[in-house]
């Protein structure tokens, strides 16, 4: 078997337990595009870099946007500082791919929301495009 067809091989089995474990969280993950080369995917431990835009599925008003700050906001996957929709939404993400993730209010701010911007119990919607990977040893960019 060709390194290529196995590379390709061992990431489609890698998405299929993606989606499983997100559809098990209610998380929806739709994917918009994808490079023709994936070979790299963001995995716990990389420090990714996501441009975004998020927008209540209740009225659909954006409330925030790294677009609008023209900066891509970059985190360690795995390290807990973002909501849990989004460490599950951007893991197996490559660089360049683009998806949009409905997060259920359980895998965001809960309860309580996160106020005056985010109502308790909201479910939101984010469009992320991931623009670089930063790992221990290596570097990708968009």
């Amino acid at each position: 078997m060709k390194l290529s067809n196995l590379i390709t091989f061992i990431s489609a089995i890698f998405f299929c337990l993606v989606a499983i474990i997100a559809s098990e969280s209610g998380l929806k993950i739709d994917n918009i595009s994808k490079p023709d080369d994936c070979s790299v995917l963001a995995k716990n431990g990389d420090t990714v870099h996501v441009h975004y835009s998020g927008k209540l599925e209740s009225n659909g008003k954006v409330f925030d946007s790294s677009y609008k700050r023209n900066t891509p906001l970059p985190f360690k996957l795995g390290s807990g500082r973002v909501i849990k929709g989004w460490e599950q939404g951007i893991l197996g993400m490559c660089v360049g791919e683009e998806r949009t993730l409905t997060i259920p209010h359980e895998l965001a701010y809960g309860e309580r929301g996160f106020p005056p911007i985010i109502p308790p119990k909201s479910t939101l919607i984010f469009d992320v495009k991931l623009m670089k990977i930063d790992s221990g040893s290596s570097k990708d960019e968009f």
